[in-house]
């Protein structure tokens, strides 16, 4: 199903020059402003090696019993360590599945201490989280050009008000804005969007790009069925995504079982292909999603500069610095328009006000350092002229290219 991993040697060469002109950039052009504003104590980590070398990562979020697991065992065409299924929510941990010749478990604690592997910042999520983090190391030649991330089955009604002892959409956060896909799962049969699948879905927003939407199990229920299902799906999310597209759904049943309705099968086998082409794209657009990536965090690292400069520059030098911190906090949304007014900003490029707010009441504004005009620079010539010239260093793709088939003879 996946013979297309084994035919990307040829264009290697050039991505892994575009990583290195990447890692180089980082380190000597965006890392000092992001160190001398405190970047990464309000945003994102400091990126390591690791994070420019991964393999590009799938990550699956579902309700329990959507079939995410399932979905991994179809791919793989066989099982992995720790894989569990059932009708319960079976899966209560994340499972990064990754390639390794020796098969095995690696679990959390020891996988965020690998300088190999690029998941060390979410030591910060404490020992609850890393209890329930782990890597299951298969030898298959699906997972030499993907990784993939199976997550627990988000829950419903009562269960979800049980806190599970780390931050859920924390680390789902932490996760989208590192991985190339996003598969949600949809079961045909129980479309209802609980409270907690709705925050883990507003987690996912500032990366609508890489969702996809799978609506799984489809062939549980006739044509008739289905196309009133598919209705209130999209209308479903239309409410929760809040954006007037809505992001591409693909109907099927991802399991190796027959299908129960056959009336639909010609359908099922195209969405499935359709998503395979989606996937299969990933290892040749890895450098350019990096890239993407590393322009996304430039001009966030830009706007927050200016920020926290400006509230350094509101800070009184002598007294009532505590009542001018709370009003400068109360009011960061004039702060937003001022700085947007003067340097001509995309408000598309502030970060959330109300998270700001929370993590600038735990900092001394008086410490944050004033406008450093000559950092600036340097990343907008990073921006102009470095980026440009790694993008013509980036392989294109001939467009006329005939895929074969990468749909099973045996059908699904």
């Amino acid at each position: 199903m996946f013979s297309w991993l084994k035919k990307e040697g040829e264009k290697t060469e050039s991505i892994d020059n575009v990583v290195e002109g990447l890692k180089r950039i980082y380190k000597t052009k965006l890392l000092p402003l992001e160190l001398h504003y405190q970047f990464h104590d309000f945003h994102s980590p400091q990126l390591e090696e690791p994070d420019f070398d991964a393999k590009p990562m799938i990550l699956l979020v579902g309700q329990y019993s959507t079939g995410k697991t399932t979905f991994i065992k179809y791919l793989l065409e066989r099982d992995f360590p720790g894989i569990r299924i059932g009708p319960e929510p079976t899966t209560d941990r994340f499972i990064a599945v990754m390639y390794d010749e020796k098969e095995g478990v690696i679990p959390g604690n020891a996988l965020v201490v690998d300088p190999k592997k690029q998941f060390r910042p979410l030591s910060k999520f404490g020992n609850a989280f890393l209890n329930r983090f782990q890597c299951s190391t298969v030898a298959s030649d699906v997972l030499r050009g993907i990784s993939i991330v199976d997550t627990p089955g988000i829950l419903s009604g009562e269960k979800q008000r049980v806190d599970r002892g780390y931050d859920f959409t924390g680390v789902l956060e932490w996760f989208a804005e590192r991985v190339d896909r996003i598969i949600l799962l949809f079961d045909a049969h129980k479309l209802d969007i609980s409270d907690e699948f709705r925050r883990s879905i507003e987690a996912l927003r500032g990366h609508d790009d890489k969702i996809r939407i799978v609506l799984n199990k489809a062939d549980m229920i006739d044509h008739q069925q289905l196309m009133r299902v598919y209705g209130a799906l999209m209308w479903s999310l239309g409410k929760v995504l809040q954006t007037p597209e809505v992001a591409r759904v693909y109907i099927g049943s991802f399991w190796d079982q027959p299908l129960r309705y056959d009336v639909n099968r010609r359908l099922f086998e195209d969405e499935e292909q359709d998503l395979f082409r989606d996937m299969q794209s990933l290892p040749r657009n890895a450098a350019l999603r990096k890239l993407n990536d590393l322009i996304k965090r430039a001009r966030l690292a830009k706007v927050h500069a200016y920020i926290v400069s400006e509230l350094r520059k509101e800070m009184p030098s002598m007294f009532g610095k505590d009542g001018k911190k709370k009003d400068l906090i109360k009011n960061l949304g004039q702060v937003y328009d001022r700085i947007q007014r003067e340097q001509q900003i995309s408000p598309g490029d502030f970060p959330d006000i109300k998270k700001m707010q929370e993590t600038l009441a735990n900092h001394d504004f008086t410490k944050f350092h004033p406008l450093k005009p000559k950092l600036l620079e340097v990343v907008d010539h990073m921006l102009a002229t470095d980026i440009a010239r790694l993008m013509d260093m980036i392989p294109q793709e001939d467009v006329n290219v005939v895929t074969e088939p990468l749909i099973k003879e045996a059908g699904i």
